[in-house]
């Protein structure tokens, strides 16, 4: 049996008990993207671009030290 892609992920449209408005927005919105890229490239492609599948952590932003050894 195949490890699911999204593991890492809420997808359900239904807001958890313990998730704020702001939360579930932003969980909406990532999720959205997720699918529209998977919906893109298709299984293969997704699996080969994220081969231990996908999670929220990747959604964060870079640290900003990055920009300042420039």
């Amino acid at each position: 049996m195949e490890n699911s892609l999204f593991k890492g992920l809420n997808l359900s449209d239904a807001r958890s008990e313990n998730e704020t408005r702001e939360e579930y927005k932003l969980r909406l919105k990532q999720n959205k993207q997720v699918m529209k890229v998977y919906n893109k490239m298709g299984r293969e492609q997704f699996q080969l671009l994220f081969p231990d599948g996908v999670n929220y952590d990747m959604f964060k932003q870079p640290i900003k030290e990055e920009a300042n050894e420039k």
